[in-house]
């Protein structure tokens, strides 16, 4: 199959493992879209994938260890499990993907956008975040220590029971999505716009420390208090 040069090859409905990757990669067509490929459990560690294109493709358990992932576009792919220890998805997309109990440990997540995706249970401890952005996505019981969402529009991010420990949500605009039963530990709410959140499970005693500056509705603060056994009438 032939390509011209302002577009990339499409190559769709292949198992491939490691050597065929670098096989076409060392093709004359360098932009490549895969579509409805299976990848599980290969191992594409350190691979240059800069750029390329996966659409519909499996990758359950696939290993992406210090991989180049630069400007890859990811739609509607199964990569439950996969390991992106190390590897670089600065400017990478993400679309109604199945991520779920992925490793993003040390990642370089620059500027990196997942939407409308499952990451339920994903580790992203000590990757570099600047600019990483999540929407409308699933994240119950995710490890997101540490990761900055100063004055963002954080959109309908299901983090029931996720790992928030150390997070900036200063000046972030809630909208919708839930925290119920989060860990909060030493996360930053000041100027926090939390009206539309679930809160669920919070405790009211931890309530000044976690959320000091923030702002919550009559609703919130009622369900809060009625938590404690009081009626509020």
């Amino acid at each position: 199959m032939t390509a011209s040069a302002s577009s990339p090859q499409l190559i769709s409905d292949q198992s491939l493992q490691r050597g065929d990757l670098q096989a076409l990669l060392a093709g004359p067509v360098p932009a490549l879209h895969f579509e409805r490929c299976d990848f599980e459990g290969a191992d594409l560690s350190r691979l240059n994938l800069r750029g390329l294109q996966f659409s519909a493709c499996r990758f359950v358990e696939t290993v992406f260890e210090k991989c180049s992932l630069v400007d890859t576009r990811w739609v509607s792919c199964k990569a439950g499990q996969a390991n992106f220890h190390l590897a670089d998805l600065t400017d990478a997309q993400f679309s109604h993907c199945d991520l779920n109990n992925t490793r993003w440990a040390r990642s370089r997540l620059a500027s990196t956008q997942f939407s409308e995706v499952k990451l339920t249970g994903a580790d992203f401890g000590g990757a570099h975040t600047l600019g990483l952005s999540f929407h409308d996505s699933l994240m119950v019981g995710a490890d997101l220590r540490g990761i900055s969402f100063r004055k963002q529009k954080v959109q309908r991010l299901d983090l029931s029971e996720a790992d928030l420990g150390g997070c900036d949500f200063r000046d972030a605009v809630f909208e919708g999505g839930s925290l119920r039963d989060a860990n909060l530990k030493n996360a930053q709410f000041n100027g926090a716009d939390l009206r539309s959140v679930d809160l669920s499970g919070l405790k009211i005693a931890n309530l000044a420390q976690f959320f000091k500056g923030a702002t919550i509705s009559f609703e919130q603060a009622a369900a809060l208090v009625s938590g404690l056994g009081v009626r509020v009438m």
